[in-house]
């Protein structure tokens, strides 16, 4: 391999990235990329933004903006926050720019040339109202496995089914809220089913594809593949480049994979370089496991349908979930890269995400647990080893890599370092980015066992000579870790080779020995520890984001018989400190409520007070005694709402 196309997952511009596709994509490519590039291998690797899709328009629909506007915004985010991460790309680029479009629609003309594409009627919702037919993401209903509400026309969130509009029970326009009826909609189709046997070939005899992604693959088209929709009946997107089809888009999922096309164009156009010599030799994608049936299946299918090579491998990162519970953005029960990154440095954040699991196994973002690898794996084995190497020398040896007769003990730390280095290659060629990480630390560890061992605080007056063998050896192993971690921690990396006055080391340089008389610059610490105090308002941070405002209708409060009731009797309720029961006059009928603030009025200093009565809330029982309604009161200090004007009974509104 000379060349590699390496690609990342087009992040879909309609909200900005959190941990979980760092962890899962943008993170190991930037690690293979970085790690290609200090090889000596030329490498393209090249992203950029989905904006098309029915979440983008329908986003804007409801805030009254252009799609493009809302993708633009987005757009910007995502790539802040990819770079505050130092996501390494050659070229970020975006589906929405015309280069995208013509080649886009140029790929679409030549399958539909080769009848790889083809038209055919399908029944569709339309809504009357908004007059135009609904794409799946434009109609809310009710699910017809468990009867959720609020399931959309592509995905149930309830329970987690892939759905189909015209499967939903109570269908309503997510615009206009009204109901659609069914009509005829005339698309297009690719040809997926002629290519299950060569899908099935090239899957079963590709070497290089990870067992997640293979046996996923291996499910989907054994089952049978069916032919795939291709346009959409929308505005926002690519125009299918056929007169006939007038009012229809490429399907998403038919255009975006051709960004890692267009991106890589783009580069051309501005370096003058050929991105085809990248493809021709080594194709690898990164993704995240929920898109591994379009990499695995959809793509290779369109590719063979073309013309074209095929990828070489597709790399799945499985899920990142949060203190024990699946991210959901909706529910903010996420951490987003840009809050992550406003207190802490994105090197410790790649190292957390890349040494917590294998990339192939599904993991989780504690809190406590990133705590504590930093604090024991960073700070006191990596940045421990280093600063007392950097200290030891600039104090006793004037800054300067000493003289040294090494002995055994110290040519068996040399030795570690050169098989440490195969180790870590062959690790990140097999894409086991961790199994790498583990093995630099593995070296922090042996070099502070080592420098322990051979006490340098000590033989510096007893034992010159032993000392001056520990501190030139300490200072290879501390050069080696520095250049080493590059691919991993980039930042951390530079600042090593900087205190080492090495910052031109090349990958090779890892083992080879800094000549004796070299000048190091002044050791700094590396790593900070993360005290208790700023977990714990991280968590308490993360905790409170999830208590949203949830919102009602206007019908639904409509719903509510608020009243204006004065209470004629109050009694506390045996048995209990809060509970008192109370008798509330309406006017047409008096009620018991059974309210829980006793431990803010005593039952004497009730009657006669004028308070707001929910009455027509159902019957409910409370300590066995009857409640008929509700008395509104404040939630924490449970104060009663009450009124100075108004009729017994009158109702509000």
């Amino acid at each position: 391999m000379k060349r590699v196309f390496i690609t990342c997952a087009l992040p879909y511009a309609n909200g900005p990235t959190h941990l979980g596709h760092l962890r899962s994509t943008y993170i190991p490519a930037d690690i293979y990329a970085r790690y290609n590039r200090i090889k000596g291998r030329e490498v393209l690797f090249v992203c950029a933004t989905d904006e098309h899709g029915t979440p983008i328009a329908v986003k804007a629909e409801k805030e009254s903006k252009d799609p493009l506007e809302v993708a633009t915004h987005y757009y910007k985010m995502i790539r802040r926050d990819l770079e505050a991460c130092d996501i390494s790309f050659d070229n970020f680029s975006r589906t929405s720019k015309p280069l995208h479009y013509r080649i886009a629609q140029n790929f679409f003309l030549k399958l539909y040339k080769k009848d790889f594409i083809y038209e055919k009627d399908i029944k569709q919702l339309y809504c009357s109202e908004c007059q135009r037919f609904l794409p799946d993401r434009y109609v809310e209903g009710e699910c017809p496995y468990c009867g959720a509400e609020g399931a959309r026309g592509d995905h149930c969130e309830a329970c987690g089914r892939h759905l189909e509009p015209l499967q939903l029970v109570n269908p309503k326009c997510m615009i206009c809220g009204s109901k659609p009826e069914i009509r005829k909609s005339r698309h297009y189709f690719f040809r997926l089913s002629k290519f299950q046997d060569k899908l099935l070939e090239w899957i079963k005899s590709n070497k290089n594809l990870p067992a997640n992604v293979k046996n996923y693959a291996l499910q989907w088209v054994q089952e049978g593949l069916k032919d795939w929709i291709l346009t959409r009946d929308m505005e926002w997107g690519i125009p299918v480049p056929l007169k006939e089809a007038k009012g229809k888009i490429i399907y998403v999922w038919g255009e975006a994979f051709l960004g890692y096309i267009s991106s890589a164009v783009e580069w051309s156009e501005k370096t003058g370089k050929n991105w085809r010599k990248y493809w021709d030799d080594t194709v690898v994608h990164f993704i995240g496991k929920d898109i591994i049936y379009h990499h695995a299946i959809f793509w290779p299918a369109l590719l063979m349908a073309y013309g074209c090579k095929l990828p070489d491998n597709i790399i799945a990162g499985e899920y990142l979930s949060l203190e024990g519970k699946k991210m959901s953005t909706s529910k903010n029960w996420v951490i987003w890269t840009s809050e992550f990154l406003e207190r802490f440095e994105s090197d410790i954040l790649r190292y957390y995400l890349t040494i917590n699991a294998p990339l192939t196994r599904d993991t989780d973002f504690s809190w406590e647990d990133f705590q504590r690898r930093v604090n024991d794996e960073l700070a006191d084995i990596l940045g421990n080893f280093l600063h007392r190497t950097f200290s030891f020398t600039n104090r006793f040896y004037n800054s300067k890599i000493p003289e040294a007769n090494l002995e055994d003990q110290d040519i068996k730390i040399i030795e570690d370092i050169k098989k440490a280095k195969e180790d870590i290659e062959d690790a990140i060629e097999r894409f086991n980015f961790r199994e790498g990480l583990v093995e630099i630390i593995g070296l922090a560890k042996k070099g502070n066992k080592y420098f322990n061992d051979q006490e340098p605080w000590r033989t510096i007056k007893e034992d010159p000579n032993r000392a001056a063998a520990c501190i030139f050896t300490c200072n290879q192993l501390a050069k080696a870790i520095g250049v080493l971690l590059e691919p991993y921690m980039p930042r951390k990396s530079a600042r090593i080779l900087k205190i080492l006055n090495l910052e031109d080391a090349s990958w090779d340089d890892a083992t080879t020995p800094i000549k004796a008389g070299h000048e190091i610059r002044k050791a700094k610490p590396l790593f900070a520890k993360i005290q208790d105090k700023i977990i714990e308002e991280e968590k308490r941070k993360l905790h409170q984001k999830t208590k949203t405002q949830e919102y009602i209708s206007i019908e639904d409060f409509a719903k509510l018989d608020l009243r204006v009731g004065r209470i004629l009797e109050a009694s506390r309720i045996k048995g209990s400190e809060k509970l008192l029961k109370l008798k509330v006059d309406l006017d047409d009928r008096t009620i018991q409520v059974v309210a829980g603030i006793g431990s803010k009025y005593s039952a004497s200093e009730l009657p006669g007070k004028k308070v707001i009565v929910l009455a027509n809330i159902k019957p409910t029982r409370l300590f066995g005694t009857k409640s008929e309604g509700m008395i509104l009161a404040t939630a924490e200090k449970m104060s009663l709402l009450t009124v100075e004007d108004g009729e017994i009974g009158e109702k509000i509104k």
